[in-house]
């Protein structure tokens, strides 16, 4: 894999009973392949991954493969943990499944040092040969991989890319310039910034609802388009920050959903549905696209 490109953090479906919602997500994928996208990527924050038992974590990322491999589409399974030995299970379980690469966060809640974190990581990748993908949001986590840790970890031949979600430019200029690790931003609305420092795509948020726009968007930066690129950045500028910052994702991503008709808007607890004040500004955002 390249990497190049927009891979969909796509949402968990429940449906009216709670139980994951394998037709809907069926739906849903089908509709990332239309869009033109490079992949989808389950059991992530978005797929609300901490309330999904091993189970369904199964289910979903299996029926994720079956159905998005013959579309064309790649598959990156969420297979982080804080918990070492579970994070190396599940990387090996997405391997056994076919994902194309396992996205691992950085173990959240204990807070390990970089040494930690970088014999975490090791770990996991010395497990498979399914590549891994690090994923670097300390604003989760509460700790977050320095560039110089990444740079040493780039040295392993199953890391091959790293998810941006620092929201710090300092920090992806940084590994850039100390490895060749490829970067996909972490943040729909820093996307076309990190691909101007040598990102080449996007785990999105927002091509939930907009796969076309998010992956003309990648293919523009990729392709040196910087003026369309800034066009559809800014198109779509107020959308990825208010679906990003009215509420905790998948929040407001849900309610949108649901608003198009396009899934129950289910969220699990401790992650509730969205206030009526977030309702009524995804509701504006959506109509500014004409899309309701």
């Amino acid at each position: 894999m390249d990497f190049a490109g927009c891979y969909t953090a796509i949402i968990t479906p429940f449906g009216g009973d709670g139980k994951v919602d394998l037709a809907t997500l069926r739906r849903q994928i089908e509709f990332q392949a239309a869009g033109g996208v490079a992949g989808v990527v389950p059991c992530g924050t978005t797929g609300e991954s901490p309330t999904l038992s091993d189970s369904e974590w199964e289910r979903v990322i299996g029926a994720t493969v079956e159905i998005a491999r013959p579309l064309g589409l790649a598959v990156i399974a969420g297979t982080g943990s804080n918990n070492t030995h579970h994070a190396v299970a599940l990387q090996e379980r997405a391997a056994a499944l076919g994902a194309n690469a396992g996205l691992s966060v950085n173990p959240y809640y204990r807070k390990p040092t970089q040494e930690g974190l970088r014999l975490h990581f090791l770990a996991v990748a010395d497990s498979t040969d399914l590549p891994v993908v690090l994923y670097n949001i300390p604003g989760r986590t509460g700790v977050a991989l320095a560039p110089e840790t990444v740079a040493r970890l780039c040295e392993h031949p199953n890391i091959a890319a790293i998810k941006e979600a620092t929201g710090s430019m300092d920090s992806a200029s940084a590994i850039t310039t100390l490895c060749d690790i490829t970067i996909l931003s972490g943040d729909d609305s820093m996307t076309l910034p990190l691909c101007s420092v040598g990102a080449t795509g996007v785990v999105s948020v927002v091509s939930n609802i907009l796969p076309a726009r998010v992956a003309a968007l990648c293919a523009a930066c990729n392709g040196g388009d910087w003026t369309k690129a800034r066009t559809i950045h800014l198109e779509l500028f107020n959308v990825c920050r208010g679906l990003l910052a009215l509420e905790t994702n998948p929040i407001p991503i849900k309610t949108a959903m649901r608003l198009l008709g396009r899934d129950t808007g289910l969220l699990r607890l401790p992650m509730t549905e969205g206030s009526e004040g977030t309702v009524k500004a995804v509701k504006a955002l959506l109509t500014k696209l004409k899309m309701v």
